[in-house]
Formats: C-alpha cells, structure tokens, sequence
C-alpha cells in the first residue's frame, strides 16, 4: 500500500512537470472522493498547475458536473472504461484545462459484483489534441483506504503519461 509520503512525493512530481511544461491540471474523482486533488494541494505552489476539480460520488454528480451523459452510466455503469473517459473529457470541457484526470472504481468493502468487484478502478486522462489515456485497476479487496491511495498513485502516473505525450 502506498503510504501518504510516497503520494505526496508522487504529487509533487506531477506538479514540477506540468509547471514545467506549463500545464493546468483538473481531476474529477469517484471512489477517492477528491483525495487526489487533496494530495496535489498539499504542494507549495501547486496553484501554478492545479485547476480545481469535481467529486463526482453519485451518477447524478457525474452528469451534472463532468458532462456525463445518463445513458452512458445507464449503459455500461458508473465503474466502467466509457464513464471513466466521459469523466476526463466532459471535465476538460467544463474547467478548459490542459488535462484531466478521472477515477472512478469500487473502494469497497461493499458494492462489487462478479462483474465489478471490490477493487476495480477505471482511470482516464484526457489532454487537448491528444487521445485519451485509459487504465484499468484491480487492486482486489486490500481495504478500501489501500485501493483508494493505489487508485490515487495510478491517477498520478496516468497524468505523468498523458503530459509526456
């Protein structure tokens, strides 16, 4: 499990390399409930990058606030690869920042399924001009603090990726 200093040196990387390149960052989480946005702002002069972002906890949040359509969630769930994506995009369209980012999965120790266990997690990055990233997540049932720090360290690396690209 990742510990809380090892996040932080993590979101500290993710800040030194948007400024860098002069990206603006946003985040529309799920399952972590703005853990990851909470982390990047533990950063001295993380408002250089750091854009906002959403705590979208329920299905009526993901649509009203990142842009997700009803019959998507309706289709596939909230815990899928397309929600994921719809979260990162409809979030970039929202804020108009260079990237976003978006976790959703099941923390647990409830809510899974055969389908869509305990400790599935879908991440998606989205960037202006460049496809969007997806990563698929199966932490299995480590607790639910684990996955969520696990699904934080993820999204940090899947920003890494897409602000490479």
């Amino acid at each position: 499990m990742k510990s809380n200093e090892e996040l932080l040196a993590q979101a500290e990387l993710v800040i030194r390399n948007f400024r860098r390149q002069g990206l603006t960052l946003l985040m529309a989480e799920s399952c972590t409930g703005g853990l990851a946005a909470a982390c990047l702002t533990e950063v001295p002069g993380a408002s250089d990058v750091v854009e906002g972002g959403f705590v979208t906890y329920s299905n009526h949040a993901k649509t009203a606030m990142a842009g997700v359509p009803a019959d998507l969630i309706d289709e596939h769930g909230a815990v899928s690869q397309a929600v994921a994506r719809a979260m990162a995009e409809g979030s970039l369209r929202r804020l108009e920042a260079s990237v976003a980012v978006s976790i959703t999965g099941v923390a647990g120790p409830s809510g899974g399924s055969p389908d869509k266990p305990v400790g599935l997690v879908h991440i998606a990055a989205a960037r202006q001009g460049v496809a969007t990233l997806h990563v698929e997540k199966r932490f299995g049932d480590l607790g639910r603090k684990a996955i969520r720090l696990e699904s934080v360290a993820a999204a940090f690396d899947l920003a890494l990726e897409i602000a490479s690209g």
